[in-house]
């Protein structure tokens, strides 16, 4: 699993969640890296803060669905954000993430939507 979140406590905060899951976890902190990683190796979920610094997570995403198949373009994709509107969430929809959770948000309910991923 994939995480990508520019705020350092955010992301340790989601990392030991998922680890405590039994997740295999690999953090990042921008989307630069989260290419780097997703070239690099397999994951089955991204888990993506929208707003990030440098490129916002609906870029990411933009780029991560033009990758090559090797390379992740498949992965699913959960946008965890503090763009919480409605439109906000079509906007990460249409993107091309498969699920919007606005923070701050219930641990069991981050876990439950990762479980919803590989049912879709």
């Amino acid at each position: 699993m994939l995480v990508v979140e520019d705020e350092p406590a955010a992301l340790e905060f989601i990392f030991f969640l998922l680890e405590e899951e039994g997740a295999v976890v690999t953090p990042v902190a921008s989307a630069k890296a989260a290419l780097a990683a997703l070239k690099k190796s397999q994951f089955h979920v991204l888990v993506c803060d929208i707003g990030l610094q440098e490129t916002d997570g609906y870029t990411l995403i933009r780029r991560i669905r033009a990758l090559s198949e090797k390379q992740n373009r498949n992965i699913k994709a959960i946008a965890l954000t503090a763009y919480a509107s409605e439109a906000n969430k079509e906007q990460a929809i249409n993107a091309g993430f498969q699920l919007h959770i606005a923070k701050p948000f219930e641990p069991s309910y981050l876990i439950a939507a990762i479980a919803q991923l590989f049912k879709m």
